[in-house]
């Protein structure tokens, strides 16, 4: 469908609310961040996160066109409870819009219902799971960024293919840890690998000395991280006390974000094999953002995915709201609007959001550089392979979303 006839549709949409009294003709918009402050994400959302929309609002254009747009953001403690408590706040109280960020899947699992039955807009980028797009999908969200499929489905047959054929799983005890478990099994066993056992640790652990213990007793090719974040660099920071992959084991970092990398340095991190679908120097265009990014962050850091997906998705919604000419209150409209509209962006490309939420978009599997390899600060990958986006993510052939047409 084109984006003249999508934002015809939405305008006639918003006139028929008017015209009943259902939504009011106002540029007015309300952005809500709700990430990671204080904990193990903070550093790839978080703060950095509040840059990446406030960079949206200001690239769109839109405030010099008479647009009054705002950003509230809350530190959700990576708890579901606190989450959708600040959710229905933000929404009864402060009439917030659009939601973004939504680090942590059990969060936005929670929060995916809340707007929903509130019927405003999630662009969610930080979370991880699957779910989100599949059995719970609904009209009122977009996946941005990444999910535990596409993880898989890149690193797992990646590593499979290479000779490991072998798995052992340390996994983070919520929803993003199942998830990505589970779709990295269903990936290794299809590709014929074996998987000898798992363990679950808690979120923001600190000792992983007995689970890599069990790891390395198991004797299988590639131990599986199922987790992120500070969990992730200290699981690997202890894998290295150990000796793991001098004794002939390999991590699969299943989700490593450049700040991850960051923290570990490259004499810890250099090796190792994981899938982004956003660097920021990827290309001219990614580069242009991340200096403007990292001009604003702290330590002058650059973007994560995830902040990435802040921007991206946020400047798709402008876009349809910009071609509507005024801001809707129907979520499930603006959602169907953004799906409508094929996207196009500086940092991800062109692509599409499909029926069940999912925005696709290529997903690029990266080597971390040797010491000797990078060339200056915050140079750590290097490219070894891409997955074209019509085969990164779930097939909708293979969707249980009810919004997907069999």
């Amino acid at each position: 469908m084109s984006n003249k006839i999508s934002a015809l549709m939405l305008g006639t949409a918003l006139a028929l609310a008017t015209a009943t009294g259902a939504v009011a003709q106002d540029k007015n918009i309300k952005v809500g961040v709700l990430t990671d402050m204080s904990g193990l994400y903070a550093d790839l959302g978080g703060p950095g996160s509040v840059i990446a929309a406030q960079m949206a609002i200001e690239d769109s254009g839109l405030t010099a066109k008479g647009w009054k747009i705002d950003i509230v953001s809350a530190d959700h403690q990576n708890k579901p409870d606190v989450g959708t408590n600040i959710g229905r706040q933000w929404i009864d109280v402060d009439k917030v819009d659009v939601f973004v960020d939504v680090l942590n899947s059990g969060v936005a699992l929670a929060t995916n219902n809340l707007v929903k039955e509130k019927n405003v807009v999630m662009i969610n980028s930080g979370a991880a799971t699957s779910v989100l797009t599949d059995a719970q999908c609904t009209p009122n969200t977009v996946h941005w960024v990444y999910d535990t499929y596409m993880l898989a489905n890149s690193t797992g047959d990646a590593l499979v293919k290479a000779g490991g054929d072998s798995w052992y799983f340390l996994t983070a005890d919520y929803a993003f840890g199942a998830a990505l478990e589970k779709d990295t099994t269903a990936v290794v066993s299809k590709a014929g690998g074996k998987i000898l056992g798992a363990v679950k640790h808690p979120l923001n652990s600190s000792d992983f000395s007995s689970f890599l213990l069990q790891a390395q007793a198991s004797k299988a090719k590639i131990i599986g991280l199922a987790n992120a974040g500070g969990d992730t660099t200290n699981a690997i920071k202890q894998a290295a006390e150990f000796g793991i992959v001098k004794g002939g084991q390999k991590l699969a970092g299943l989700l490593l974000f450049i700040t991850d990398v960051h923290s570990l340095g490259l004499n810890v991190a250099q090796g190792l094999n994981f899938t982004e679908t956003f660097y920021w120097d990827l290309n001219d265009q990614t580069r242009a953002f991340a200096k403007k990014f990292s001009e604003r962050s702290k330590n002058k850091a650059q973007p994560s995915m995830v902040q990435a997906g802040v921007y991206a998705g946020l400047l798709h919604y402008f876009k349809v709201m910009e071609a509507a000419g005024s801001n809707s209150k129907d979520g499930a409209k603006i959602v169907a609007a953004m799906k409508d509209m094929k996207t196009d962006d500086a940092l991800f490309g062109k692509g599409e959001i499909q029926a069940n939420g999912r925005k696709i978009h290529p997903a690029y599997l990266f080597e971390v550089k040797t010491p000797a390899e990078s060339k200056g600060p915050w140079d750590y990958y290097k490219l070894i392979g891409t997955t074209p986006a019509d085969k990164a993510f779930r097939p909708l052939s293979e969707s249980t979303c009810a919004l997907v047409k069999k």
